[in-house]
């Protein structure tokens, strides 16, 4: 069965390939039974897998041709969205979301001199980058930004702690995202800065790493600072606008593999002489299932455009996305488990891979109460 990035528009000849070619590379260098291998594996991906998707061009699709990348035209995003689909069919691990969005930040809010640094290197995968935004005890809106920015001699210091940092140990550079005196405030920190510490954090999700990172009197130049200092409020809403868009692609995928497998399962499994799918109700539950899985498919469809083209109804758009997906995907794989009966409960048994990664994929970047709880603001904003 395909995964579908869209609904009403089909795929052109150019994304149909990227999505071919990179469901290709996966199921030969990174299938389910190579994911489990890295669930115990310290970087937890495949760096030689990594190397490869620069080389496909995953990383380059936010970037402007001048710096290595692949445009950022109007199909970057949507393209990106694609290859984050194929990687939640296999619920693969590392930081490709976490990547793009720091280049989407660098290629759209940063200065020259940032771009001329990090963006070449990031397009091919040379450089890891990752988002540092949520805060222990805080969501996900800019309110709950408590990392101090305090200015000192000809640069900043940074004190404070960041949560749910995806693959925080493997990265070279951070967006850190903090409050100074005027409002929010984000720079490019390198991993290697004095004052940087990083803790493991346990996960739902045993193909993904988070961590903890602590700011202890981190010291930046003043040239690191990812736009003006206190106006990072536009900044941060994009980067959560795309980040939401890969992610709910991403948990598309893994939902739609997910319930591929339950299918099989059910014509494969007999009971009483005849496939437990034969049987009406449920045919009836999966049926439903496909119903809310299209819905994803749709809504995630219409974000990506909307994202990618900045339309007026990108903030909501986007927000009506993960509040349908997450709530959704998760519901679809519980119930998956249940159509399993006792086999999908079992470690062995790949379904639970797939269903720990909608479930924290349900909360990464706000849940779905949160993102409906904002969407009220958002549509009183543009009223």
């Amino acid at each position: 069965m395909d995964s579908r990035l869209t609904v009403e528009l089909a795929l052109t000849e150019t994304q149909q390939l990227i999505q071919a070619t990179t469901r290709k590379l996966l199921e030969e260098r990174c299938p389910i039974t190579r994911v489990r291998e890295l669930i115990d594996d310290p970087v937890g991906f495949d760096p030689g897998l990594w190397s490869q998707g620069g080389d496909l061009g995953w990383y380059a699709m936010l970037v402007p041709e001048e710096y290595g990348g692949a445009g950022a035209d109007s199909s970057g995003l949507v393209e990106a969205a694609i290859i984050s689909e194929e990687l939640g069919r296999m619920v693969h691990p590392g930081p490709f979301q976490a990547t793009n969005v720091v280049a989407a930040a660098v290629a759209e809010f940063g200065s020259d001199d940032q771009r001329q640094e990090f963006l070449p290197s990031i397009a091919t995968g040379q450089t890891v980058a990752t988002w540092a935004y949520l805060e222990p005890d805080h969501d996900w809106s800019p309110g709950g930004l408590s990392v101090s920015v305090t200015a000192v001699d000809s640069g900043y210091v940074l004190n404070g702690t960041k949560t749910c940092v995806q693959d925080a140990a493997s990265a070279d550079l951070f967006l850190v995202t903090g409050r100074a005196l005027d409002g929010p405030t984000q720079f490019l920190v390198p991993a290697t800065a004095l004052g940087v510490s990083i803790e493991p954090l346990e996960c739902v999700d045993l193909a993904r790493r988070l961590f903890e990172v602590r700011f202890t009197d981190v010291r930046v130049d003043a040239a690191a600072a990812l736009g003006p200092v206190g106006q990072a409020e536009e900044a941060i809403e994009r980067q959560r606008q795309i980040a939401l868009v890969l992610q709910c692609a991403e948990t598309n995928g893994a939902t739609e593999q997910g319930l591929a497998i339950t299918v099989q399962y059910s014509k494969d499994r007999v009971a009483f002489g005849r496939p437990i799918g034969s049987y009406q109700a449920l045919k009836h539950r999966m049926a439903e299932h496909r119903m809310w899985l299209e819905a994803s498919f749709a809504t995630t469809s219409h974000a990506s455009h909307s994202v990618q083209g900045r339309h007026l109804d990108a903030p909501a758009a986007v927000r009506i996305a993960k509040a349908h997906v997450g709530k959704w995907s998760t519901a679809i794989l519980h119930d998956c488990v249940q159509l399993h009966g006792g086999i999908g409960m079992t470690w062995e048994y790949d379904l639970h891979l797939y269903f720990r990664r909608t479930i924290g994929n349900e909360v990464l970047y706000g849940s779905p109460y949160e993102l409906t709880k904002s969407l009220v603001d958002v549509v009183e904003g543009a009223a």
